[in-house]
């Protein structure tokens, strides 16, 4: 039997509750922030959240995507310094690091890399144990393997994006070098012919 308070009183909304799909980019420089349009505008989250060292851009760049949200399916969208916003991710996706400087190679980009990552790898992990991380930070092969390493993850969790910039920049390049189509049906292997 309802108590009369139950009576009075009844919740209009819902409770908070964790996200189904929430998606975390560490790194809101130019990759950061194309990375999360791209995955605002193909609705693949109900949260998405993104996380910098640099507070003001972080803070510019997240209410941008705020306000441009009435045109999306994410209805939340959050950001913060602290990793703890990252909590429950299914996906990370890892855009941060240093710049390289002009003249430095790849190689010697690393090291510098390596050590912004001992710091955030096992933030990621702290606040979502079951997620997958993708590196798309440079150089990504290294710098895939060392999140391995740190994270304590399974291998098939932790994943680079590789070479599609460069095979997209190839395809480009055969592209107008030929005169055909970009798109070069007959180069996707993967797809049934």
């Amino acid at each position: 039997m309802a108590t009369l308070k139950d009576k009075l009183i009844s919740p209009i909304a819902e409770g908070a509750k964790l996200p189904n799909n929430k998606i975390t980019i560490v790194g809101v420089g130019q990759v950061g922030m194309a990375a999360a349009i791209s995955v605002l505008a193909k609705g693949l989250c109900d949260e998405l959240a993104l996380v910098d060292v640099m507070e003001d851009k972080l803070k510019g760049e997240m209410m941008d995507l705020q306000h441009g949200s009435l045109f999306l399916h994410t209805h939340k969208i959050v950001a913060d310094k602290d990793y703890a916003v990252t909590a429950n991710s299914k996906i990370v996706v890892v855009t941060a690091g240093v710049r390289q400087q002009e003249g430095e190679s790849r190689l010697n980009l690393v090291q510098r890399n390596v050590n912004v990552f001992k710091f955030i790898i096992p933030q990621v992990v702290k606040y979502s144990p079951n997620c997958i991380i993708l590196v798309v930070s440079n150089p990504v092969d290294i710098l895939t393997y060392i999140t391995w390493k740190l994270s304590g993850l399974p291998k098939n969790r932790v994943i680079g994006s590789g070479c599609n910039l460069d095979t997209a920049r190839f395809r480009y390049l055969m592209s107008e070098r030929l005169g055909i189509s970009k798109q070069l049906p007959w180069l996707d292997l993967g797809r049934a012919r």
